[in-house]
């Protein structure tokens, strides 16, 4: 996992979750190892801000039964015995919570990472696989924080991943679990010293 771990020793679930209720900064959750997040910077929080507001914006003006969620609530994965915390995700139906923690939800459909150099690699990769486990997950979407790209992976069918990548300002992008385009300049409002190639 990304970030810094704490004491090295097996915790229980147990332990973990009244270390997380205690603590003032997040901490994720592997099979026994407590991992202490690290802190972000103004343009991961912007545009985690930013992620959060779109989904919101789009719920509401379709009318859906979905909710939208921020950085402050985890998702437990079962099958790796892991807690951990999307940037921002989408809900539809029922809110599904773990029998572990009530406050740690199951079923996302949409997962949203903002990258940093510090995460990127896990989010593509060991996190993506741990948020395929979960029976509804089926959009992840992957904002890079220093230049505007957004990689989608979509679940086209059970056995296939369909992977497109938005790039530039004057571009659109399509989430498919809203079957809604939002434009690139909205996401990346208020992003500072964004590197844009010529």
């Amino acid at each position: 996992m990304a970030g810094l771990a704490i004491e090295e020793r097996n915790y229980s679930i147990k332990e973990y979750l009244e270390l997380d209720k205690e603590a003032n900064e997040r901490y994720e959750y592997e099979n026994g190892t407590i991992t202490a997040m690290s802190g972000g910077i103004i343009n991961h929080g912007v545009l985690c801000n930013n992620s959060g507001a779109i989904l919101r914006e789009i719920v509401q003006k379709k009318g859906l039964n979905c909710t939208p969620f921020g950085s402050e609530v985890k998702v437990f994965i079962e099958k790796s015995s892991s807690f951990v915390y999307p940037d921002a995700m989408l809900i539809c139906g029922e809110i599904e919570t773990s029998e572990e923690d009530k406050n740690a939800v199951i079923n996302p459909v949409l997962v949203i990472e903002v990258l940093s150099k510090r995460t990127e690699r896990y989010d593509r990769s060991k996190k993506f696989r741990k948020y395929c486990s979960l029976p509804s997950f089926r959009e992840y979407i992957l904002i890079d924080q220093y230049q505007p790209i957004v990689d989608v992976l979509y679940k086209a069918d059970p056995t296939f991943w369909k992977m497109t990548a938005t790039i530039g300002l004057d571009k659109e992008l399509y989430i498919n679990t809203l079957d809604e385009k939002i434009k690139m300049k909205e996401l990346y409002q208020f992003v500072q010293r964004l590197k844009i190639d010529e």
